[in-house]
Parts: C-alpha cells; sequence; structure tokens
C-alpha cells in the first residue's frame, strides 16, 4: 500500500481513539480512508473481523478488490464483499452495503466474530446507514461493550454524530492538487432539455481547453443517455465515452474503473461517482449541479423522484474529483453568484424517504419507536406512523402494534415490506412481477413514454415483446433470486398479485370520459389519454408521479373486481351512510360496501332510523343557515326576548342566538323533523313549538315575567317591546302616558325601558328613558309646539296629573 497515502499521519491516532471504543475520523475525497483503515486495523491487531459498510454496490466491490490488492491477493481470501444477491467470503475484513449490516445485527445482534463496524461516506446520510448506526449503538451498549466503532467521512460536520456516539474526532489532511473553478457567466434556464444542451456544449469546451480524461455530474440515468445522444458524432479523435450509473452491469461499472489502455476517458455518470469510487486520469469535472432524490409523501404514501439542486457539500465532493492526480479544473453549469444560495449539505434521507423498511426493521429489532434509538436525525412522526399504518394493513403488526410471524417473514427478506408481502402471499408466480416493480423498466428508452401496462413488461420478459437487453437482464437475475426466496404460492392474476403489494393504490374508475381514477387511499390518479389500460374498471397503480394533487399513474396492472373482492374481503367494510346532499338539498340514505375510499356497492338504504335522518337533516339545516327555517316575525321577536333577558341578568336561559341554536340543533329539533327529509319540506317544521319546548315552562314564565313581549299603556293599548336594542323600546302616542309618574323598567337589572312619544299623527317628538323628568321639564316645550298643530288633543299643563287619553276633543270645544 501507498507509504505516503494522507490517511498515514493520523493512522496511530486513529488506533489509540478506537482502544476507547469508537471514533470519528474527517478525512477528504482521495486521503486514502477507505483503502488503508481496514488494514491499518488489521495491522494494529483488532480482534475480529472488519465490516464495513459502503453505500453502494459498485463501491462495495471496488473498495473490496483495492483492499485485496493491497494485500496482494484476490477478494475470497482475507477481503470478502456482501450484498444483496451476491457474496464473497473474507477471513478477515468484509466489505458491505449498507443494508447486510442491518440483516446481520437482526440475526445476530451480538454479532458474534466481529471486531470493528466502520461507517465509510456516512455524509451521504443514507436511511439504512443511519439505521445500522442506530441498532450497532443498541447492540454495543447492552451486549457488546468491546465492539469497535467508526464512522468515516469527507464533508460531514464530525460534532455531531461524534458527540452521539461519544467519541473523539480525527482529522486527517488530503492530499490534492490545485482545481480551477470555472462558473458560467450567466444562469442558464431551468428546463431540463436545455441544461442537457448546456451539459454537451460546456463538455465539449472542457475537452478542447484541457487534458486528461473528463468526468460528467448528470442527475440520472435518462439525462446521462440523453446528453450521451448530444455527443454522438461530435466528440474530438480518442475520446472514450463512458457512462456510469447504478443500472449498468458490474462488468460495465468495472471498465469504468479500470485504466484505459489508449485514448481519453469521458465519463457520463451519475452521484455514484462522488464518493468511494476513483475513476483513474481524471482531471476534468462537468458539474450540472443537480441531483435525484426520493421525495415521500406520507399523506398520499407515494414517493417521488425530485431533480434538486446540489448542496455545497457535494458540489465540493464533485468538485475535488478533479485534483485526484493532477491540477484540474470543475467546470460548474451555474453562475459564482448563485454558490450562496446552495444548502451547506443534502438533506438526509431518513427525513424524506419511505419509512415501512425502517419501521418493520424497527418492529423486528422490538421498538415500536424510534424513540429509544440513537438517530442522528429522527424519523419524521407523520411519515413513521403512515409506515406503521401500511405495516398493519400487509398484516406486518398486530391489533397490538407488535410484529407479527407474518412481519417477522417479512423482515427477513431483501425486499421493501410491499413486495414481500406479495412474494409471501402470492409466492414464485409472483417473482418476475416483484423484481419488476422494484428494477429499471425495461420498456423505458429515449422515446416516448411506453403504455402503463405492466403485462407488456411480463411479455418482455418471457421474449414475446422487445424490450432493453441489459434491463431485462437484470429483471431475470432479480427475479430468479426472489423466486429461490419465495413459497410456491397460488395461482393469481398479475393484478390480484400486485394488489396485495399495493391494497392502498388499488383504483376505480370515476365516471366520465377521461381515465381518471380513485385510489383506495383516497387520493386521485390519471392515466395518458391515449392509454389503454384507461377502460378499465379496476387497477392497481405500482408507480406513480407523487403529484399531491392528481398523481399520473406510470405503472399499473388491470384487477378484476372478483379478485378484488376474493383476496381483500378481510378489508371490505359495510356501512350505511345517512348524510345532507349539498347537490340534492335532501337526506341521501344508502348502504355502502367500501374498500378504503372506494365504494363497490351503493344501493337506499331504506330502513334508514328516523333519527339518523334527523341527524342529517339538521346538518343539512347547518349548511344552508337557520333562515331554512319557516321563521315569523313572532318568533324572531321571541328569540331576541330571550337574548336579551340573557344578557341582562338571566344567563341560565337557553341560548336563542343563531350560533346557539345552530350548535344544539339536534337537541331542541331533532325530534320535531320526523317524516321530513328534503329542504322543500321544511316549511312544515313546527318552529313555535320546538322553541317553546327549548325554552322550557319555567323559562316561558320567567321570561314573560321579566322580558314580556308588551307593555299596557294607562289607557288600555298593548304597546310592543322592541328587545333588538340594548334597551327595551315601545312607541306610544304622548296623550296615552299622561298621568303615569313612575317610568317602567324590565328585567332582573330593572333596565328603563326606552320610550317613542309620538305625536296625534303618529310622528316621533321625544325618546326618553325617565318619564317624570320629561314631565318636569321638556313636556312644556313639546307642548309648545304641538298644541298649535293638534288643537283639538288635550295638552294639560300638568301632565303627571292629568288623565290619559287615546282620544280628541269634541268638535267646537
Amino acid at each position: 500500500m501507498e507509504p505516503a497515502l494522507p490517511i498515514e499521519p493520523v493512522l496511530p491516532a486513529l488506533v489509540a481513539a478506537l482502544a476507547g471504543g469508537a471514533a470519528v475520523l474527517q478525512a477528504p475525497p482521495g486521503a486514502g480512508k477507505t483503502t488503508r483503515v481496514p488494514l491499518a486495523l488489521i495491522e494494529a491487531g483488532v480482534v475480529g473481523k472488519v465490516v464495513m459498510l459502503e453505500p453502494r454496490r459498485v463501491a462495495a466491490r471496488a473498495a473490496a478488490e483495492r483492499l485485496a490488492e493491497g494485500l496482494g491477493e484476490r477478494p475470497g481470501a482475507s477481503v470478502g464483499y456482501r450484498m444483496r444477491g451476491e457474496a464473497v467470503a473474507g477471513a478477515r475484513i468484509e466489505v458491505v452495503t449498507e443494508g447486510i449490516l442491518t440483516r446481520m445485527l437482526q440475526s445476530a445482534p451480538d454479532l458474534p466474530g466481529v471486531g470493528c463496524v466502520i461507517f465509510d461516506e456516512f455524509h451521504e446520510r443514507s436511511l439504512q446507514a443511519d439505521l445500522g448506526l442506530a441498532l450497532t449503538l443498541e447492540a454495543k451498549g447492552a451486549l457488546r461493550p468491546d465492539l469497535k466503532l467508526l464512522v468515516m467521512s469527507a464533508t460531514l460536520d464530525a460534532g455531531p454524530v461524534a458527540g452521539m456516539i461519544g467519541a473523539p474526532v480525527v482529522t486527517a489532511e488530503g492530499r490534492a492538487f490545485p482545481v480551477e473553478t470555472v462558473w458560467l457567466g450567466r444562469p442558464w434556464s431551468a428546463d431540463a432539455a436545455r441544461l442537457e444542451d448546456a451539459v454537451a456544449v460546456v463538455t465539449l469546451d472542457a475537452l478542447k481547453e484541457s487534458e486528461g480524461g473528463v468526468l460528467v455530474f448528470l442527475p440520472g440515468q435518462g439525462e446521462i443517455g440523453r446528453v450521451a445522444a448530444r455527443l454522438a458524432g461530435r466528440l474530438p479523435a480518442g475520446v472514450v465515452l463512458q457512462q456510469l450509473h447504478g443500472g449498468l452491469p458490474f462488468a460495465a461499472q468495472r471498465a469504468v474503473l479500470a485504466p484505459l489502455e489508449r485514448g481519453r476517458r469521458l465519463v457520463l455518470s451519475t452521484a455514484i461517482a462522488e464518493t468511494s469510487l476513483t475513476i483513474p486520469d481524471v482531471r476534468v469535472v462537468v458539474d450540472a449541479g443537480r441531483a435525484r432524490r426520493s421525495r415521500y409523501d406520507p399523506g398520499s404514501g407515494m414517493a417521488r423522484l425530485v431533480t434538486e439542486r446540489v448542496s455545497r457539500a457535494e458540489a465540493e465532493q464533485r468538485r475535488g474529483r478533479a485534483g485526484r492526480v493532477a491540477p484540474g479544473r470543475c467546470y460548474r453549469l451555474w453562475t459564482k453568484g448563485e454558490e450562496g444560495a446552495l444548502p451547506l449539505h443534502a438533506p438526509p434521507e431518513i427525513a424524506s424517504a419511505d419509512l415501512a423498511p425502517l419501521a418493520l426493521e424497527l418492529a423486528a429489532w422490538g421498538a415500536a419507536s424510534p424513540d429509544g434509538l440513537a438517530f442522528l436525525t429522527p424519523p419524521p412522526a407523520p411519515a413513521f406512523a403512515e409506515a406503521r399504518a401500511l405495516l398493519g394493513a400487509l398484516g406486518a403488526l398486530g391489533a397490538d402494534g407488535r410484529i407479527t410471524a407474518h412481519g417477522r417473514a417479512l423482515a427477513a427478506l431483501p425486499a421493501h415490506p410491499r413486495v414481500g408481502h406479495m412474494l409471501l402471499v402470492a409466492g414464485k408466480p409472483a417473482a418476475d412481477l416483484a423484481a419488476l416493480v422494484e428494477a429499471r423498466d425495461p420498456l423505458r428508452g429515449e422515446g416516448r413514454r411506453p403504455p402503463v401496462d405492466l403485462t407488456l413488461r411480463l411479455d418482455a420478459l418471457a421474449g414475446r415483446r422487445p424490450a432493453d437487453p441489459a434491463a431485462v437482464a437484470a429483471v431475470r437475475i432479480e427475479a430468479k433470486r426472489l423466486r429461490a426466496l419465495s413459497p410456491a404460492g397460488a395461482a393469481l392474476s398479475p393484478g390480484a398479485a400486485l394488489s396485495l403489494a399495493f391494497p392502498d393504490r388499488i383504483g376505480q374508475r370515476r365516471p366520465g370520459e377521461a381515465p381518471r381514477y380513485l385510489l383506495a387511499n383516497g387520493k386521485g390518479a390519471v392515466l395518458p389519454p391515449d392509454d389503454a389500460l384507461g377502460l378499465a374498471p379496476f387497477l392497481v397503480a405500482a408507480d406513480l408521479d407523487g403529484d399531491p394533487r392528481e398523481a399520473v399513474v406510470r405503472l399499473a396492472l388491470p384487477l378484476a373486481e372478483s379478485d378484488l373482492r376474493a383476496l381483500h374481503a378481510g378489508r371490505l367494510t359495510a356501512e350505511t351512510v345517512c348524510e345532507w346532499s349539498r347537490r340534492e338539498k335532501a337526506v341521501v340514505a344508502r348502504e355502502r360496501l367500501r374498500l378504503g375510499a372506494l365504494v363497490l356497492e351503493d344501493r337506499p338504504w331504506r330502513a334508514a332510523p328516523p333519527e339518523a335522518v334527523a341527524r342529517a337533516l339538521a346538518a343539512g339545516i347547518r349548511d344552508l343557515g337557520l333562515e331554512a327555517l319557516p321563521w315569523t316575525p313572532a318568533l324572531r321577536r321571541l328569540a331576541g326576548r330571550v337574548e336579551w333577558l340573557r344578557a341582562h341578568g338571566a344567563p341560565e336561559l337557553p341560548d336563542f342566538s343563531d350560533a346557539g341554536l345552530l350548535g344544539d340543533l339536534d337537541d331542541w329539533l331533532g325530534a320535531w323533523l320526523a317524516g321530513i327529509g328534503r329542504a322543500a319540506d321544511l316549511g312544515r317544521v313546527d318552529l313555535a313549538g320546538a322553541l317553546d319546548a327549548r325554552l322550557g315552562r319555567d323559562g316561558r314564565q320567567r321570561l314573560d315575567r321579566l322580558a314580556p313581549p308588551s307593555l299596557t299603556a294607562p289607557t288600555g293599548t298593548t304597546l310592543a317591546v322592541d328587545y333588538s336594542g340594548a334597551a327595551p323600546r315601545v312607541s306610544v302616542r304622548l296623550q296615552e302616558l299622561f298621568g303615569l309618574t313612575e317610568h317602567p323598567t324590565l328585567g332582573p337589572e330593572r333596565i328603563p325601558v326606552v320610550i317613542e312619544l309620538l305625536s296625534p299623527a303618529q310622528r316621533p317628538v321625544q325618546t326618553t328613558a325617565d318619564l317624570p323628568g320629561f314631565w318636569r321639564t321638556s313636556y312644556a316645550d313639546v307642548r309648545r309646539d304641538l298644541r298649535g298643530r293638534y288643537p283639538r288633543h288635550p295638552w294639560p299643563e300638568n301632565p303627571a296629573e292629568a288623565v290619559a287619553t287615546r282620544r280628541a276633543k269634541p268638535r267646537g270645544t
């Protein structure tokens, strides 16, 4: 091994730190941590096997080969590797993908024979790495205090993880040649096609302006293919174009990591080349500045791939690839001014991923929640709750929230819980379908989007339809592995089998011409308008674009209703619904058979109980407003009297405000709605009887005594009292109050009645709340003004001693 690797000077300090049980190593890309540290620990006498985690399969193989090469061996002697579907034994060092460590811990929590666990490239913060670290820490604390734990990272802020695991930080300097950074002069359009055009142009410029290999970072496999197409026929002589992404066979990935025999290398890569892998001879990096991440919406139960701007840490990782072997250059497809807007770090996967696998692993571990485990970023509570709800629907969790035997079988399968459930129930015949669900679409090329129907992909696997040979081969390999892990199973149609994995995404076609569907989880989905599957009454969506408003279905299968009823009988619920229909302005009573949000049967409920109809009608009245009831002026005055009295000394009376009446509508009006089901029939309601019953006998007597509907003038005239204001009010001709020396009051607080005094012609002449004071003061002015206009009416000088009258003087007197 090279003695001059930058990591060498800190290895003694690292070994000493690990003597305390744990350490965090911070070293930049190219320092040699991946290929040197495991060997140094073996040389230092670490007891037991060293297990090192890598975030990607290609990185795990490459690291194992480099470690074995450092010992003068090939993988399979001292050094081995293990990943899903492939394993090469190693006696002292084993490089594994991150999910393998979880399987090791679940099967043997004390990790027998393991002396040290290394988390490499921890700054990528994958979900499996966070889970593996949390479980390892608990196992170390409870079962293996002697187990060594090392977290290695290139760009991670080491403080938080060091504090969480209680370990010192060892920092190594890098060995990087200077890298010149070239930014765009002005921002480019965010349009994807223009980005790919810009990448192609900048890549051609980089080839002209520099020497050595060129590494181009793009968001995904699709962009790689389209940029490669744009570069075809335009590359200088001697340039070898290579692609690097997770969908390539291992042989093709290995070819990118091997030195070229002749020519100059141009590699179009996803983020897979950011860390762990060293591509020989690279001196130039072209960074499109975009990364593809999975974002999961717990509300819709759907994940979607989104293309986002890279973080500054990711951009620096990519830039560093240009300075591994010589001074280099990095072309960034953004302006220098945009740099400050980049986030500092990429979000950890646990914050935005589908948490169903994590929830299942924790349940298998014996933890109902992540609260007691050491997570650098705790899983979001809504997403975790949604994940446990899905596991319950799949039968992985029992009613008590504990893992079931079926759940343990799911946890043992190297597949998402949805897919595992399908395999355990449908068995070997579903292996092809399971492999397709988790693999790259073999029909998706560079042209028009292929049809949605997954049946076409099954035909491609069977050789009945042309497809991408590499993708078909990869699916067949995965299907063979899954078939070996599956029981015999039952003979189910593909749609029926798929519905086992996605019971929440069973869709029912909505009425209308457009192929729009309602999913069992209550969300909407739509197919491309010309897709043949859009005629199916029921389907199962395996892949959607995740749009929260109405997701576009990308992969699905038709589902026969008979299969739906047979397979999901335990999830079908019979319900009776009695509810108000805004559209019909009437109560609608139905009997329905449901699967989640889907209605499989819907017929009239002719035996709906009267009280249920009354409750629904009450809801309709709330919707329409109290004005829908047959109010009369007298009933409105009654409500006004009650409310005035409640505000002035009698709060114990029932609430007769609009808000109060609506709030208690079922209680006071329900019994009076019998036989009525439509808004048009509300005029038949005995509203007077209902309000009187709400007030009660005692309340009525108290109301009539303290806030009567009328007062009687000294002449015997009945005066209606208006309670709509702060004080009660009456209107009366002035002569009818002659002789009245005590002002009338109402209510427990004896509020003076406001009296509007009228002329003989019924026109207001004065308002008073103190009649005796009016007689003493203002009456004289009123008398002087009105006596000439109304000479036939009495205008005594002392009205307090005069006799009240409704009559005028006889003519001639």
